[in-house]
């Protein structure tokens, strides 16, 4: 997961997902991945990587498993460079592995999840995001985009009660 940003460069710009955009990338994504790879589970990078490797274990039929991989959570301020904060699910063990997170720019992450994941003894391990946004190129991608991301699930946020723009977006959404 890349780090948030609170504002972005307006050449850059912003793509805010709304969910059916997300129901149809993810199937496209799915699509990908079964023309060109046979995985017997997923697994999806929290935070975020969570909800698109769940739909996409649910459209291959396949387990689904998570791990966190991250440059915020657990942290009082984000990292430059993502930690491994969970250890990689034991059934990756002789396993054709699928790792999914949401968006992949610089590549740190995935990096990371497939490490742990081949170092925990899987056969085979391949990646997808659902929006390449750098220089790195995972093996699926369901959309290639320089724009700031903004999933459904991750725009608001609770602050004493009360659904709030993500501080991390307010800026950027004000000069959308």
């Amino acid at each position: 997961m890349t780090p948030r940003r609170a504002t972005t460069d307006a050449t850059r710009g912003i793509l805010e997902v709304e969910w059916p955009l997300f129901g149809e990338l993810s199937r496209a994504l799915a699509l990908k991945v079964a023309r060109a790879y046979n995985p017997d589970l997923v697994v999806g990078i929290a935070n975020a990587g969570v909800i698109p490797g769940a739909v996409i274990a649910a459209i291959l039929d396949v387990d689904f498993h998570s791990m966190i991989v991250s440059r915020r959570f657990g942290a009082d301020e984000p990292r430059d460079t993502p930690a491994i904060l969970g250890a990689a699910p034991a059934a990756v063990l002789g396993q054709h592995v699928l790792v999914v997170d949401e968006t992949c720019d610089s590549g740190d992450t995935l990096r990371l999840a497939v490490a742990a994941i081949v170092n925990a003894g899987a056969a085979d391990v391949r990646t997808a995001v659902g929006f390449r946004t750098g220089s790195y190129t995972p093996d699926f991608a369901a959309l290639e985009t320089e724009s700031l991301i903004i999933l459904p699930w991750d725009r608001e946020v609770l602050v004493d009660g009360e659904l709030v723009i993500r501080p991390e977006y307010a800026d950027a959404l004000k000069e959308k």
